[in-house]
C-alpha cells in the first residue's frame, strides 16, 4: 500500500512539499513501462501457485534467462507487501543482466526498482531509478521521457504476460509480434512469438507451425520447444516428424520437468496413458506442489475409466473398477484446485468425472464453480458451456439447450465455437424429427447455419419456421 505521508522535512511547508513531491513522482512512475503498469491481474488465491511456476521456471527452465521472472517474483511480492523481498529479487536481475550499449536491458528493473522504493515511502530513491530511466531514454534519442518503445522491453512483457495466465495469450503474442518487427530473426523473441501462437492456436487454423518450426530452427539447443511443435505436428497428423522431436527433447538433459509435462500430452494424445503417467510422476518428483501436473495426473485417470467403461473385451480391460479409477481422478483434481483455486479445467474435468458416478450433486456444484468464473478467454467460455451442456442434456434437455446458446453469444471462432453448433445442431434435429417444439428447432437450425456462414440454408429455415408458425396460429 503507497504511503501516504512521506518524509521531507521544510520547514513551515512540509505537509504540502511532501504531496507535491509524491504526485510528482507517481505521475512520472504511471509514464514507465514496466510491471507495475502492464495491468497484470491476478486473484490472491493464485497467488501461492504464480510464485511456485516464477521459482519452477528459474530452477528448471535452464535455456531461457531469468531475469524476467526475478522481475515478476518482485512485483508478486509487493503485491504481497513484502517489498524488501521484492527488492531482493530486483538486485538479483540487476546482476544478472550483463552491461550492454544504452542499458535497454535494464529500463525494466528500473521501472519496478523505482515503484517499489515510491511504494516503500523512499522517494528520493524512486527518482533516482527514474532518473536512470529517463537518461537511458535520452541517451537513445527516445521521444518519451520515461518510457521506450523498444524489443527488450516488449520481449519482457510478453514472458510476463504469458506466465500469469490463459486470458494474457493474445496480449503476450502482440508483445513478441512488436519486439520480431525490430529483430526478426531474434532467437527469444522467436521464442516467445511461438509459444504464444501455440497457445493461442485454438481454431485448428495451424497458426503456430511454422512460427514454431522457426523458433526449432533458431534454437537447435531447446528440447522445450521441439515438444511444442511435436504437439502441433501431431495435430494436424505428421506423425513421423511428430515423434522425432519428441524424441530428441526427451534425450536433452535440459528443461527435463517442462519436457516431462508436456511430453506427456503427446503421449495421451497417442493414447498412450501409461507413458503419460510415468512422464507426469517424474515431473511431480521435483514439482510436486504444481496443480497443473495434479490435473494432468487425474486426467489420464479419467481416460483409463474411460476405456475401462467402453471396453468391450472384459479380458483385455485394466485391472481396477470404474469408481476406483474415477475416484482416483477426482483426488487429483482436488489437489489440482487446491492449489491453484481458479483452475477452470479441473473444475470442470472433476465435475465430469464426478457425473460417470453419480455425484451429481458435487457434479453441479463444481461445474457452477467454472461457469461463474470471470476473465476468463472466449474460447474456454465457450468450452464450459458446451460440456455442461453436454452433461445437462441427460438432465434437462433445455437447460442444455441454453448453455449451447450462452457458448455461441461468445463471438469467437474456435473449435469450441463449432463443438456447440453441432451439439446444437443434432438436438434441433432430433426434437424436429419427434415432432418437438418445431417452430423454436426449426429456427435453432436456421442459426446454426448463419453462424456457420451458410445464408441461404439458414433463410431457408427461417421461412420454414415463418410457414410452421402460421400453420399452427391460422388466424395471423
Amino acid at each position: 500500500m503507497v504511503k501516504e505521508t512521506l518524509t521531507v522535512v521544510v520547514s513551515g511547508t512540509e505537509g504540502s512539499i511532501e504531496n507535491a513531491g509524491a504526485d510528482q513522482v507517481k505521475e512520472n512512475l504511471l509514464q514507465l513501462s514496466c510491471h507495475f503498469t502492464w495491468s497484470l491481474l491476478f486473484e490472491d488465491a493464485d497467488i501461492p501457485d504464480l510464485e511456485m511456476r516464477i521459482s519452477e521456471q528459474i530452477k528448471f527452465l535452464d535455456i531461457m534467462s531469468p531475469v524476467g521472472m526475478h522481475n515478476l517474483r518482485a512485483y508478486v511480492r509487493h503485491l504481497k507487501g513484502q517489498h524488501e523481498e521484492a527488492l531482493q529479487s530486483l538486485r538479483k536481475a540487476e546482476a544478472l543482466i550483463q552491461e550492454e550499449p544504452l542499458g535497454k536491458k535494464m529500463l525494466v528493473t528500473w521501472g519496478n526498482c523505482a515503484w517499489v522504493h515510491y511504494h516503500m515511502g523512499s522517494l528520493a530513491e524512486a527518482q533516482s531509478y527514474l532518473d536512470k530511466v529517463e537518461n537511458t531514454c535520452k541517451e537513445s534519442e527516445n521521444p518519451f521521457r520515461y518510457r521506450m518503445e523498444c524489443a527488450e522491453v516488449h520481449c519482457e512483457e510478453g514472458w510476463a504476460l504469458l506466465k500469469c495466465g490463459k486470458k494474457y495469450n493474445r496480449r503476450a503474442l502482440a508483445c513478441f509480434a512488436k519486439a520480431l518487427e525490430a529483430e526478426p530473426e531474434n532467437p527469444e523473441y522467436n521464442t516467445g512469438y511461438a509459444v504464444a501462437a501455440y497457445r493461442e492456436d485454438n481454431d485448428d487454423n495451424n497458426m503456430s507451425l511454422e512460427p514454431l518450426r522457426k523458433a526449432v530452427r533458431l534454437n537447435l539447443a531447446d528440447p522445450y520447444l521441439k515438444v511444442y511443435l511435436a504437439l502441433k505436428l501431431q495435430d494436424i497428423g505428421e506423425t513421423d516428424e511428430a515423434e522425432r522431436h519428441i524424441e530428441e527433447a526427451l534425450s536433452s538433459t535440459s528443461c527435463q520437468t517442462y519436457v516431462f509435462r508436456h511430453a506427456a500430452k503427446y503421449y495421451l494424445k497417442k493414447d498412450c496413458i501409461d507413458k503419460a503417467l510415468q512422464l507426469l510422476r517424474k515431473a511431480l518428483q521435483t514439482s510436486p506442489e504444481s496443480g497443473y501436473l495434479h490435473y494432468k495426473i487425474g486426467f489420464c485417470y479419467r481416460q483409463q475409466m474411460i476405456q475401462l467403461k467402453t471396453s468391450r473385451n472384459r479380458q483385455t480391460r485394466r485391472p481396477g473398477s470404474i469408481k476406483e479409477l474415477a475416484q482416483r481422478a477426482i483426488f487429483e483434481f482436488q489437489k489440482s484446485v487446491k492449489l491453484r483455486p481458479t483452475f477452470d479445467a479441473a473444475y470442470v474435468c472433476m465435475a465430469e468425472t464426478q457425473a460417470e458416478i453419480r455425484q451429481y450433486e458435487e457434479a453441479e456444484a463444481n461445474f457452477q464453480i467454472a461457469l461463474n468464473m470471470k476473465n476468463l478467454s472466449g474460447h474456454i467460455e465457450q468450452d464450459i458451456h458446451f460440456r455442461y451442456g453436454r452433461y445437462q442434456q441427460f438432465q434437462s434437455e433445455d437447460t442444455a439447450i441454453t448453455h449451447y446458446l450462452k457458448g455461441l453469444k461468445i463471438e469467437e471462432k474456435s473449435y469450441a465455437q463449432r463443438k456447440l453448433l453441432t451439439a446444437l445442431e443434432k438436438v434441433a434435429e432430433r426434437r424436429i424429427q419427434q415432432n418437438d417444439r418445431p417452430v423454436e428447432s426449426t429456427s435453432l437450425l436456421g442459426l446454426v447455419h448463419k453462424l456457420r456462414g451458410n445464408m441461404p440454408e439458414a433463410q431457408l429455415y427461417y421461412e420454414q419456421a415463418l410457414r410452421l408458425t402460421g400453420e399452427m396460429n391460422p388466424e395471423f
